[in-house]
């Protein structure tokens, strides 16, 4: 019996240019796909749970001995992503002692939101963690809430916040680099043992990225009412997300852990980059 394949996968919009290509596939049998938000998948991949996973990339520099990157696949943005946003009640260079409500489903993005509000506005909300739609989103004494993915949509769609900062745009103005929400990263032990299989899925995800950037607006009608926004909305963020690992990107993710390595939030292992091609 073939040994069973465990792939970790998130259903947010940004992904489905490459997942919703995934889902039309006839995929081997012992191909098990896991969904779930990035931060379940980080835990799984850390604990063998899975073989492989679409994760925040804050989990590979958490534990670099343990992985390799799939190359020339990421979730990433030049500039504006469109959905990893902080919205607040006040501008972000006012939220000193806040309290600044932040997801749970991203490691990276509240990673990135501190080194935004610490390192570039010098700033230093208080922090709590929790349901960006349960009722600790709403309490009174929250004046700033990090959201990313499809709640991030929604939460811009309402416009009940003044004062909205684009994560990526503002890390662009700052390093003038891309910044790489997420990684394909594969496990050594499999990489180990099943390195043909392992060739096989990364050029079925590569050939998935390239059919679905030139299917993208159909996509965009497709899942647009999942938020709901229009489809013409829904392509206008997705033709800004990048999905490639090129040259920027690394440098962007080595300049990323640099930060995590000084702020004492990632191993000084997670560089130089080991990325599987």
């Amino acid at each position: 019996m073939s040994r069973l394949v465990r792939i970790g996968m998130v259903n947010y919009i940004n992904t489905a240019p490459i997942y919703e290509e995934w889902k039309r596939l006839s995929l081997p049998g012992n191909w098990q796909v896991t969904e779930a938000a990035p931060s379940a998948l980080n835990r799984m991949l850390a604990t063998g749970a899975l073989d492989m996973g679409l994760v925040s990339s804050c989990e590979y520099a958490a534990r670099p001995e343990k992985y390799q990157i799939l190359a020339d696949l990421s979730i990433s943005a030049t500039g504006p992503v469109g959905s990893v946003f902080l919205f607040s009640t006040v501008a972000p260079d006012q939220l000193a002692g806040a309290r600044v409500l932040l997801t749970g489903q991203s490691e990276t993005s509240v990673a990135l939101v501190k080194i935004v509000l610490e390192e570039f506005y010098g700033v230093q909300p208080r922090y709590t963690t929790g349901d960006i739609f349960g009722p600790t989103g709403y309490r009174d004494d929250i004046m700033g809430i990090m959201a990313i993915g499809d709640d991030a949509l929604r939460l811009d769609a309402e416009g009940r916040f003044p004062h909205r900062l684009d994560l990526g745009d503002a890390w662009k103005r700052e390093t003038g680099l891309p910044f790489v929400f997420a990684v394909f990263a594969v496990n050594e032990d499999f990489i180990a043992k099943e390195p043909e299989t392992l060739r096989f899925i990364h050029q079925v995800l590569l050939e998935c990225r390239d059919r679905g950037k030139d299917r993208l607006a159909e996509i965009s009608s497709q899942v647009a009412p999942r938020i709901p926004m229009e489809a013409e909305a829904c392509y206008d963020y997705l033709v800004n997300i990048e999905h490639n690992l090129g040259h920027a990107h690394r440098h962007a993710l080595e300049t990323f852990f640099r930060y995590l390595i000084r702020r004492r939030e990632g191993s000084d292992r997670a560089l130089p980059l080991k990325i599987y091609r």
